[in-house]
This record gives C-alpha cells, sequence and structure tokens, in this order.
C-alpha cells in the first residue's frame, strides 16, 4: 500500500510558478525546490500542460509557467491532472464469500469510498491555487516573524 505524492508535487510546482510571476522555471530550478529528480519534475510538467495548468517557453532562459492565472486554476483540476487513484483502494483480491463480511465488505466501503471522494474532490473544487500560493505566503511571513522574535 502506497499514496501518490504527485498532487503534492504537482500544489508545489504550482504555487511556485505563481511566485515567479511571469518568469520561466528550468525543471532543475523547480526540482530544487521540492528536493526531487529534475526527471520527475519533467513528467509532472507535462502531465500539468496536458491538462493546461502550464505552458514551456523555450529557448534560452526558457522554462515552465502557469497557462492561466493561479485564481482560475482549482486544485481538483490539478489533482484530476496528476492522480488518477481513488482516495481509497478496496480489496486487490475478492474477500472470502462464504465469511459473511467478507460477502458484503465492498458494497459496504465502495458506498463510503465513494462519499469521501466526492467530498475531498468539492473540497479541492473550493480552493484555488491563488488560495494556496496565499497560505504559503502567510506561513512564511509567520516564519520571518517567529524568527526574528528568537533572535
Amino acid at each position: 500500500m502506497n499514496t501518490s505524492s504527485r498532487f503534492a508535487f504537482a500544489v508545489h510546482v504550482l504555487a511556485l510558478l505563481s511566485l515567479q510571476q511571469g518568469v520561466p522555471l528550468s525543471s532543475e530550478m523547480i526540482a530544487g525546490s521540492v528536493n526531487t529528480n529534475p526527471a520527475l519534475i519533467r513528467r509532472l510538467l507535462s502531465m500539468l500542460a496536458e491538462a493546461g495548468l502550464t505552458t514551456a517557453q523555450l529557448g534560452a532562459g526558457g522554462g515552465a509557467l502557469l497557462a492561466r492565472a493561479p485564481q482560475d486554476i482549482n486544485l481538483l483540476e490539478v489533482y484530476r491532472a496528476v492522480d488518477d487513484a481513488q482516495l481509497f483502494a478496496l480489496h486487490r483480491e475478492e474477500p472470502n464469500p462464504a465469511c459473511m463480511v467478507g460477502r458484503n465488505i465492498q458494497g459496504v466501503l465502495r458506498g463510503i469510498v465513494d462519499d469521501a471522494q466526492q467530498a475531498m474532490e468539492a473540497s479541492l473544487a473550493g480552493r484555488t491555487l491563488a488560495d494556496a500560493t496565499a497560505d504559503v505566503v502567510r506561513a512564511e511571513r509567520a516564519w520571518e516573524r517567529k524568527r526574528r522574535s528568537h533572535k
């Protein structure tokens, strides 16, 4: 059992692009911020570009840019661009049909998981990249205030 970090990485990348205000960023520069491999960032940028969230400026000084304004990108679009998995997975193997729980648990869980998925997607749809970026800026200001007060 593992979870994907693509959504977290994608929001990180998009927030970074948002804060750069139209300055193209290389995959190497972005990878430095995310603390991962530039090849992974290039794959992620490709997924985001396919969804119409980023674009690339070619040539010297080129790199990734936002394709739309941060307030016009909701986090559900980001999630759908990079993550095709359900929030929770059901059993990989069919449970034992001779057991009361095994016979019925998949149907029960399917309803619960579908409700959770819908709630998560509604939450993401109500938040934009601009919201996430503003939260990053607020957190940074709080960190700076705390750091100054400890000197």
